[in-house]
């Protein structure tokens, strides 16, 4: 019998029922678990509204309430379920824990202050939790102490989120590039920490450490301490959203701050279990590592040829050179803050830009893109094929940061780029039915997709937001944004027929 089909049995309703409680009651267990957490983290924002008597803490308190209704009533329901999960449901546990986060996350934006319509809260709260960093708020200096501390804190969820994910649960589904350390010798999982516990606790405390590192060096260097912290949580966890509608802008005439932001948004894009290993055994794991010092080399050569740019079109060197790092940065590693309109560089930086946009930072970080480590692969993987096009008969291995790479990991590679790139141009072209100049579509479906955040062109571009785009625009992009955030092959999964006859 298989997991989804009827029992033979005269009952046949309620067979029907006891399978899909049986099979889908680990799943919301493990769910409800996921939504106290977000419910415990809506108490920090409400009790600094308390403590400022802000109205906005009403709506948190409904929303904190809202959630643990739906915590109590899942809590019951199954309360003698045991949690054992097969892939299969590892898939459904991924996507579905990703969506409802998202919705309860977005009640304090309907109900406080900015009464936002269902639509644009779920868009700003998807747009959040996927660290992607696109709004459709403007005015967001006028918001409550609370809603700006909320937006931050989806986001460094996001963040952390992300990475557990990557690690703990993508490789075992052979999706994401984490199945790159679970090859062969490179076993990670094995060398740095014994258990998986370990590890989550161990990534958890690193990241906390960096977002307190972050919010203290943020506030000695000016900001003031809520614009800190926010800004921190958003830096690290590479998700870009600021207290101000000029984003970094607010800070232009602070250089020191840029390069702070530059070096903490390229700390959140590189693989976090790098970090354990330089804590715990090898100093050179950071450079050695083969993804990152690509990431670097990226970085460079885009810098160096905006910044030339700049300064042939009479910008100053220095600040040519810190607008250049800044953003350059922050669009590789899909954090999406701007300290200027790029847009009005030219042509040629606009398109770099939106090359720039695809890549995306490091696995097993909190980047959004395609990964460093594909693009890598690729090229590794055309390198052979020219060479068995010269030598018919030769046997070639492709070897990535001195290990085979195997099948899965190839095959892997190949079938997320071809999804990745049938995403974007899909979502672009139903943006494009919406009404959408090309422009506006395609760098919409990109951004969204890469969770970069902003786009090009006059209405999402980096001085501008998501605001005036159609209902159904944004909710095709909440299904970008999530698709991207969750590695696109584990959405995609769940959308074919034959998931659902096994």
């Amino acid at each position: 019998m298989t997991a989804l089909s009827p029992r033979r049995h005269p009952s046949r309703p309620r067979g029907v029922a006891f399978e899909l409680f049986k099979h889908y009651a680990p799943i919301l267990k493990i769910i409800s678990i996921l939504w106290l957490i977000l419910a415990l983290f809506m108490l920090v924002p409400l009790v600094v509204l308390l403590l400022e008597g802000d109205p906005d803490a009403k709506a948190f308190g409904l929303s904190i309430a809202v959630v643990l209704t739906a915590v109590a009533l899942v809590t019951l329901a199954t309360f003698r379920v045991t949690i054992e999960l097969k892939p299969w449901q590892m898939f459904v546990l991924t996507a579905a824990s990703w969506v409802s986060i998202s919705v309860f996350a977005s009640l304090p934006l309907i109900l406080g202050a900015p009464q936002l319509s269902l639509t644009d809260a779920v868009f700003e709260s998807v747009s959040a939790i996927t660290t992607t960093g696109s709004t459709v708020l403007s005015g967001i200096e006028t918001l409550s102490d609370g809603l700006k501390l909320w937006r931050g804190l989806m986001q460094w969820l996001g963040g952390i989120g992300i990475i557990v994910m990557g690690i703990a649960i993508l490789p075992f589904l052979k999706v994401g590039g984490m199945r790159l350390f679970h090859t062969e010798s490179s076993d990670w999982s094995d060398k740095v920490l014994p258990r998986t516990g370990g590890i989550a606790k161990a990534t958890l405390g690193i990241y906390l450490t960096f977002s307190l590192v972050a919010a203290l060096a943020y506030w000695l260097a000016g900001m003031l301490p809520l614009d800190a912290v926010v800004h921190a949580m958003t830096s690290i966890s590479t998700g870009g959203f600021a207290n101000s509608d000029a984003s970094f802008g607010a800070y232009a005439d602070r250089p020191w701050l840029l390069w702070m932001g530059s070096l903490f948004m390229l700390m959140g894009a590189l693989p976090f279990v790098l970090y354990i290993r330089f804590l715990r055994r090898s100093r050179a794991s950071l450079w050695q590592d083969q993804q990152v010092r690509g990431l670097l080399l990226i970085l460079a050569v885009a810098i160096g040829a905006l910044t030339l740019w700049r300064v042939f079109h009479d910008e100053p060197l220095g600040t040519s050179l810190t607008h250049a790092t800044f953003n350059v940065v922050s669009v590789v590693t899909t954090s999406g803050y701007a300290s200027s309109d790029y847009t009005l560089w030219g042509s040629f930086p606009i398109a770099v830009f939106f090359y720039l946009t695809f890549i995306g930072g490091c696995s097993g970080s909190t980047s959004g893109g395609m990964k460093v480590f594909r693009l890598q692969i690729a090229l590794l993987m055309l390198r052979n094929q020219l060479r068995y096009l010269i030598h018919a008969n030769g046997v070639f291995t492709t070897r990535y940061n001195g290990q085979s790479v195997s099948g899965d990991v190839s095959r892997g590679v190949v079938a997320f780029s071809f999804f990745f790139f049938l995403t974007i141009a899909a979502l672009a072209l139903a943006l494009a039915a919406m009404g959408l100049d090309f422009v506006t579509a395609l760098s919409g479906a990109a951004t969204a997709v890469t969770n970069v955040g902003p786009g090009l062109g006059d209405i999402i571009g980096p001085a501008g937001n998501f605001a005036p785009l159609p209902s159904a625009a944004k909710w095709l992009l909440c299904l970008g944004m999530l698709m991207g955030r969750l590695e696109i092959l584990t959405v995609v999964v769940l959308l074919t027929p034959m998931f659902w006859k096994r």
